[in-house]
């Protein structure tokens, strides 16, 4: 069987509806991988998890992977239907930390005044888990987590399938304070995560330009992605999380970019997250 992902959003930090951005999407992050036991298994719970959720039938259980707790990696969740319908049976995994639970965390943005109602109002079946530290197994699905540099407590995922890989490292900036030439890969913040993955879904949300006024915000300038696809040898580089005032024509630029800087490395030629787009490997 093939490892295949669906995208449901791909947009960072604020979704953005609108004529600019309908090649791309406006959807904050959300990804869907195909599992063999016909369970959901949900990367992320941006506003792409609306629409998604209106697409899965009833009864089968879902498994939502979150890399992080900032908004727009969970607004959706409050508009996801199988949250509001008591067939419902919810996997959410999280970050762990040693403060709040991760159910707490998320109440904060289910509840009043964000929300006119509470996550327990909820007639889901929810169970929240604290993502471990070593590989485990959801749907069929090898599944691998490790934090990333990136504010506050952040994960990157890799999942695996019949010795194929997909990494998904949505919001990252392996960059901060280094230069990743001059590192280990034991030293490279996700790269045991990416190393080899047939596909790699990274942050590309800056051009290089934009880059320096914005160090320590936690992303990556195209360079940076594509540099961090070629320490870790992916095969192929897909650029999400664009930036919320990049349009259509923009992200296509950021897309040339990224080839002209992978070159005539191995591999595909990089390329740009889109809405609908399907990922099969």
């Amino acid at each position: 069987m093939p490892l295949r992902a669906r995208i449901w959003g791909c947009r960072g930090s604020l979704p953005t509806p609108g004529p600019t951005t309908v090649r791309y999407g406006g959807n904050t992050s959300c990804v869907e991988i195909e599992t063999t036991d016909g369970s959901h298994l949900v990367l992320d719970a941006g506003t792409g998890i609306k629409p998604l959720g209106a697409s899965l039938s009833a009864g089968a259980p879902i498994h939502l992977l979150l890399t992080h707790l900032h908004l727009d990696h969970v607004e959706g969740l409050r508009f996801f239907r199988p949250l509001w319908d008591p067939r419902t049976e919810l996997h959410i995994w999280g970050p762990p930390s040693p403060v709040h639970s991760l159910r707490d965390r998320i109440a904060r943005a289910v509840s009043p005044p964000l929300f006119p109602l509470e996550l327990a109002d909820s007639p889901a079946h929810m169970t929240f888990h604290d993502v471990p530290h070593e590989p485990w197994d959801l749907g069929g699905i090898r599944i691998s987590a490790q934090p990333v540099s990136h504010p506050g407590p952040t994960l990157g995922y890799r999942v695996e399938l019949d010795g194929r890989t997909l990494a998904y490292i949505p919001d990252h900036e392996p960059v901060l304070g280094v230069e990743l030439d001059s590192l280990e890969p034991e030293w490279i913040s996700g790269h045991a995560l990416a190393e080899s993955a047939d596909v790699l879904l990274h942050d590309g949300q800056f051009t290089e330009d934009e880059y320096p006024t914005r160090v320590g915000w936690g992303h990556s300038s195209v360079s940076h992605a594509v540099t961090f696809a070629l320490r870790a040898g992916v095969g192929r580089l897909v650029l999400f999380h664009h930036d919320p005032d990049r349009t259509d024509d923009g992200v296509e630029e950021l897309r040339g970019r990224a080839k002209a800087l992978w070159g005539e490395a191995d591999g595909q030629p990089p390329e740009a997250a889109s809405e609908g787009m399907t990922i099969e490997v």
